[in-house]
């Protein structure tokens, strides 16, 4: 059985990975999965996890107000060290390129766990354009050991890069 845990905190990345842990739940004799939120869109995310009827295993609720992105990455690396290292999940599951992506697939690598990139590869070629989501992707990148690229043209950049 693989052990797997999903980590998202906004709405796109939870309308993307709902789907996600909605068909790997129901796939209970091969995966065993756990939801671990950030909340970085507090609101938003509310929302979309209201319409898929899922209830993440771990509500960080990280997000506070005027809350720079480095206060943040630090909470969410301090969160998720402690659930990585009581949970030892097989692989962690990100989406994307947000500020959780990134810091989701630091504090796997920090504990030896596989990362999955869902939406691996896409790519602006400007590290500050969009910020810092490019970043995050590239870093991501980094970091992951599954790329899963939404298109051709993100493969192809991925192979570019040696991946």
């Amino acid at each position: 059985m693989i052990k797997a845990l999903l980590v998202f905190g906004t709405r796109p990345e939870a309308i993307k990975l709902c789907p996600v842990l909605l068909h790997l739940r129901r796939l209970s004799r091969d995966f065993h999965v756990q939801c671990c939120v950030t909340a970085q869109h507090r609101s938003m995310l509310d929302q979309v996890l209201q319409v898929f009827d899922a209830v993440p295993d771990f509500d960080l609720d990280l997000m506070q107000p005027g809350q720079s992105l480095a206060q943040l990455s630090a909470c969410i690396l301090a969160a998720l060290e402690d659930i990585l290292v009581s949970e030892r999940p097989d692989i962690v599951l990100v989406q994307g390129d947000t500020t959780t992506t990134f810091c989701a697939a630091l504090s796997a690598f920090y504990q030896h766990i596989p990362v999955g990139h869902v939406e691996a590869g896409l790519r602006t070629g400007d590290l500050g354009q969009p910020f810092p989501e490019e970043l995050n992707r590239v870093l991501t990148t980094r970091l992951s050991t599954l790329h899963f690229a939404p298109t051709s043209g993100a493969a192809a950049n991925l192979r570019r890069e040696g991946v």
